[in-house]
C-alpha cells in the first residue's frame, strides 16, 4: 500500500526536477523497508511452519510405532511394536526357520515335553484339530506361543498374527512373573493347512482391570473345549497354556525356561531362532521340534519336510 500511495502521488507532482528526486528517493526507501519487512515475516512463517512439522511428523511416528504394541500394567517400559509393515517381515524371519537348523536344535532345551493321553479323537473338519487355550497377559503363553509359530508354520499358513507383551501387573498390582515379554497373539489368528485344524483361544488380555484384580476378558471357550480342560488340566488348578493335539497328547505350562526371552524385542528373538547356538534357539526350536512331532503323530508323519528322521526320534520321548 505505501509504494503505491507514493507512486500515485508523484504521478500528481509532475513539478520540478529536485522535488521529482526527492520523491524517487523516499520511493527507494519506503520500498526496501516493505521489502525487508515482507522477507522477515516470511521468514517466521516458515520457521514456524517446520516447527509444525516436525511435531506432527514425531507424534505420527511414536503412534505408528506403538499402535501395535499392547502393554500390560505398570513396571518396566517394553519397546514398542514394529510398525505394521515390518510384522510381515518379522513373520517370515519366524516362519523360515531351515529345517537343517530346526534338525540341528533336536530336543534343545525343552524341560516339559508333550505328553500322550487317551481319549476321544479331537477333530475339526474332518481334520486332527490342535486346541490353544491360553491368555494375552500370561508370560509362559507367551513364550509357548514362538514354538507354536514355527511348529504350526510346518504344516499350514498362519495369518492374523498379532504382537504384544506379556502384562508386568494385574489388576490388583500384583507383580507377573517374566514380564513384558515380547510374544504374539493368536486372538485374532486363523490357520489353513491340508493336514490339521488348529483352534485357538485367548480367554483374557494383558490389561489389568481393577475391578476385578485380575485382566479384562477376550474370549471364552466353547462348552466342549471348557470340558478339555476341566478333564486334563484340574490337577494343574487349570494352568495355561494348555495345548491340546488332537486330544493324544497335551502341554500344560510353558515347556523351556521364558526367562531365555526377557528383555529381547520381537526381532531380536525373531533372528535369534536363526542362530542354533542361542538360548532362544535352544528352547523355542527345541519345544517346536516336540511339538511337530506330536502333531506329525496325528497326520501318519506327514508332510516329510515336517516329519523329519530327527522329529521322528522326538515322538518316541512323548
Amino acid at each position: 500500500m505505501a509504494a503505491q500511495r507514493i507512486a500515485c502521488g508523484a504521478g500528481r507532482m509532475g513539478g520540478a526536477n529536485v522535488a521529482n528526486q526527492g520523491s524517487d528517493r523516499r520511493a527507494r526507501i519506503a520500498a526496501q523497508r516493505a521489502s525487508a519487512q515482507r522477507t522477515r515475516t516470511r521468514n517466521r512463517i516458515l520457521i514456524a511452519g517446520g516447527a509444525i512439522v516436525a511435531v506432527v511428523g514425531i507424534v505420527l511416528g511414536l503412534v505408528l510405532a506403538g499402535g501395535n504394541s499392547t502393554t500390560g500394567g505398570s513396571g518396566s517400559s517394553p519397546s514398542a511394536a514394529p510398525a505394521s509393515q515390518a510384522v510381515a517381515s518379522l513373520v517370515t524371519t519366524t516362519t523360515s526357520v531351515p529345517a537343517a537348523t530346526l534338525d540341528k536344535i533336536g530336543a534343545g532345551a525343552t524341560t516339559s515335553p508333550p505328553k500322550t493321553i487317551s481319549g476321544a479323537p479331537l477333530t475339526s473338519g474332518g481334520k486332527p484339530e490342535v486346541l490353544y487355550i491360553g491368555a494375552e497377559y500370561c508370560p509362559y503363553c507367551a513364550a509357548e506361543r514362538w514354538a507354536m509359530v514355527v511348529a504350526l508354520s510346518r504344516f499350514g499358513t498362519l495369518s492374523g498374527l498379532g504382537l504384544i507383551h506379556s502384562a508386568a501387573k494385574d489388576g490388583a498390582g500384583q507383580a507377573e512373573p517374566y514380564p513384558n515379554t515380547a510374544t504374539w497373539t493368536f486372538a485374532h489368528a486363523s490357520y489353513a493347512s491340508k493336514y490339521l485344524t488348529f483352534t485357538p483361544v485367548e480367554t483374557y488380555t494383558n490389561v489389568p482391570d481393577p475391578s476385578t484384580g485380575f485382566y479384562t476378558p477376550l474370549q471364552t471357550p466353547t462348552a466342549e473345549q471348557q470340558a478339555l480342560l476341566t478333564k486334563y488340566d484340574s490337577a494343574n488348578g487349570g494352568a495355561i497354556p494348555f495345548i491340546s493335539y488332537g486330544n493324544k497328547y497335551l502341554t500344560v505350562g510353558a515347556s523351556y525356561d521364558p526367562g531365555v526371552l526377557g528383555g529381547l524385542t520381537w526381532n531380536q528373538i525373531a533372528a535369534d531362532l536363526h542362530n542354533p547356538g542361542s538360548p532362544v534357539a535352544a528352547g523355542v526350536l527345541g519345544t517346536a521340534n516336540y511339538m511337530t512331532a506330536a502333531i506329525c503323530g496325528l497326520t501318519n508323519n506327514q508332510p516329510a519336510s515336517a516329519c523329519t528322521p530327527v522329529v521322528q526320534s522326538l515322538q518316541a520321548k512323548i
